[in-house]
């Protein structure tokens, strides 16, 4: 979900991590393992009382966690904090809960006609110990997602928080210290040195969210140990806006998705295909929009902070780029209010952008918003095609014909139909990228899946039913069994 190096990750670093530290990731790595050999299978009932726990501790903390966020960003929006990491991430804990019994019930499959009498099933096994990587934009609820899942399997877990949101790591690392035993749910933290030496140990899983670049990194030092990964990446996901739909509809919900933690989302909308009559309109309705949102910024603590220096100098990196290479800015700044001392900034919206320009390269997370016109949706379909599979793919139109259209000739990891953001928050869907956006699923069904081995066995009974198809071939069985299944 991020786009920089300045993730929580596998990155490569001309430093080790101190002794110490290495040496903590080492102790509590082992004891976990030798945790999951002496108990190597958890009961439902044990299960959901863990996730139960993870609840209350929650509940308990949430104002300090709101504190502790606000903190890290030098001012995020509270109910930002709740309605984006808080809340789902409660509902998740709830719904895995409710269904934990149901994922670990025996799947009956099929028997083939050579193999009768017999019987084949599917078990749902825990993996062992698991790794977790969060960044920073949502450090709670992509902490406490993944965790979910990898509880409601069965598994032991170690999270690695994200050296940028400093008081929300410790928060998080002393609740889940009370609240489970170490050899459980541990949480460790550090620099990306640390997060380096993390992603390099011999996990039974590890799910990593942040940059594609660093995402590179964690896969190449899973593979030293054929560790299964999930990465929940980021890139360019684009919000189309149908020929015939009103600009106004489309307008409101895609400035709330771009707004929402001041860009800083994995699934905001990156860019707009816009039909190309209407892109000036639609430019224009933003301006209407964001201000009954919010119609100051600056000083406004419902509006959020770019979260450091570092990130705020990139995203105006971004814009000054955009600016000397012939692309027509529309600041959207309601109170006309000056932004020079703050790490808060307004909504840009860009027009006349091009391929040359780094906004165009870059997944920006931030409050920049390229507007493209399109002709016709062939031609907008086309761009999509064209470049990196996207996280999230959102389309504004009431045709069902166009709408299938669209999904049937794009791919993403996931997508929306006239709203942004929305669908990553129904725990019945799976999440997850695609191609260069990210590999693998950890909400639903096929997160409860992605943590534990699905393992197939076949039942025999006494009787033999093998030894019609033994040796010596030629045999008259033999020749039957072969019209059998040539027909």
């Amino acid at each position: 979900m991020r786009n920089d190096t300045e993730t929580s990750g596998g990155a490569e670093s001309s430093s080790r991590p101190e002794g110490g530290e290495l040496a903590e990731i080492d102790r509590i790595f082992e004891a976990q393992r030798r945790a999951f050999q002496k108990t190597p299978f958890m009961p439902a009932d044990q299960r959901i009382s863990h996730l139960q726990r993870l609840k209350s501790a929650l509940v308990d903390q949430q104002e300090a966690f709101v504190t502790a966020v606000y903190a890290d960003f030098n001012g995020r929006a509270e109910d930002e904090t709740l309605l984006a990491e808080f809340f789902p991430a409660l509902e998740g804990i709830r719904y895995a809960s409710r269904r934990v019994k149901r994922w670990m019930r025996p799947n009956r499959r099929a028997v083939n006609l050579t193999s009768m009498p017999g019987r084949a099933k599917v078990l749902y096994q825990p993996l062992g110990v698991v790794g977790i990587i969060v960044p920073w934009n949502y450090p709670i609820y992509l902490a406490v997602g993944p965790l979910t899942y990898a509880l409601a399997a069965g598994n032991r877990v170690m999270i690695k928080m994200s050296e940028f949101t400093p008081n929300t790591a410790t928060l998080f690392q002393e609740m889940i210290r009370r609240t489970f035993k170490e050899d459980h749910v541990a949480v460790v933290t550090g620099e990306a040195d640390v997060a380096a030496a993390f992603s390099a140990k011999p996990w039974d899983h590890l799910l990593f969210t942040g940059a594609t670049a660093i995402g590179k990194h964690v896969m190449r030092a899973a593979a030293d140990h054929l560790t299964p990964v999930t990465l929940e990446l980021g890139g360019k996901s684009p919000a189309i806006i149908g020929t015939t739909t009103p600009s106004m509809d489309a307008a409101e919900r895609i400035a709330f998705g771009k707004l929402l933690n001041a860009g800083q989302t994995c699934i905001a909308p990156d860019y707009v295909l816009c039909p190309r009559q209407r892109a000036d309109a639609f430019v224009s309705d933003l301006k209407t929009c964001v201000p009954k949102m919010f119609p100051d910024m600056k000083a406004n603590p419902r509006f959020t902070a770019i979260v450091n220096d570092r990130q705020y100098k990139r995203i105006h990196g971004l814009l000054e780029d955009a600016k000397q290479k012939g692309a027509q800015i529309t600041e959207i700044n309601p109170a006309g209010e000056d932004f020079t001392d703050t790490q808060k900034m307004p909504l840009y919206v860009l027009q006349r952008v091009t391929e040359e320009m780094s906004v165009m390269k870059e997944e920006i997370f931030g409050l920049l918003l390229p507007v493209l016109p399109y002709d016709t949706i062939d031609e907008a379909i086309a761009y999509i095609n064209a470049h990196p599979r996207p996280l999230a793919l959102y389309y504004f139109g009431y045709d069902r014909r166009q709408i299938e259209y669209v999904l049937t000739n794009t791919h993403s990891g996931g997508a929306l139909i006239n709203d942004t953001l929305m669908h990553v928050a129904q725990d019945d869907l799976p999440f997850g990228g695609v191609g260069s956006s990210g590999m693998g699923r950890y909400h639903g069904r096929e997160g409860f899946n992605s943590f534990s081995n699905i393992r197939g066995v076949f039942y025999k009974p006494r009787f033999n039913s093998s030894r019609l198809i033994y040796p010596p071939y030629g045999r008259r069985v033999h020749r039957l069994l072969y019209r059998l299944f040539i027909r």
